[in-house]
């Protein structure tokens, strides 16, 4: 079984997947929002790829709490939970990681053009390394 990690923006969500046996995380796609098409999507994601946990990053605020982009990550978690009550669903705390992915691209030297078309995948990935590092058996 994998575990998902997700990027959740206004329009995008960004999708990482982890190897089998839960060490790496590999940058899947980015969905764009639709409403229910984007649960189907996802619901096709978990089939395809045996997924057992969703992390889901949780962006809060530098002092520690939660504000509007977080509760709509908690309200997201909770869709989830009703629509795939047998997968477990964890928040990761994801301060700064779309930060973090910028800087890398800007200083690997990759266009804003392209920057744009991979950082939510990108911090999909990262917020889904973070969740494995700190859960190795």
């Amino acid at each position: 079984m994998r575990t998902m990690g997700l990027d959740l923006g206004e329009k995008t969500i960004g999708v990482a997947v982890s190897d089998l046996l839960g060490l790496t995380a590999q940058g899947l796609k980015v969905i764009k929002r639709q409403g229910q098409d984007e649960l189907e999507e996802l619901a096709q994601i978990i089939k395809d790829y045996e997924v057992s946990t969703i992390v889901i990053g949780l962006p809060k605020n530098m002092n520690n709490t939660l504000g509007p982009r977080a509760i709509i990550s908690q309200e997201f978690a909770e869709v989830l939970k009703k629509r795939f009550p047998d997968l477990k669903i964890v928040l990761q705390d994801e301060r700064l990681t779309t930060a973090e992915i910028q800087r890398q691209l800007i200083s690997a030297d990759i266009s804003r053009n392209k920057r744009k078309k991979v950082v939510d995948k990108m911090a999909a990935m990262l917020i889904l390394q973070t969740y494995l590092d700190k859960n190795k058996m």
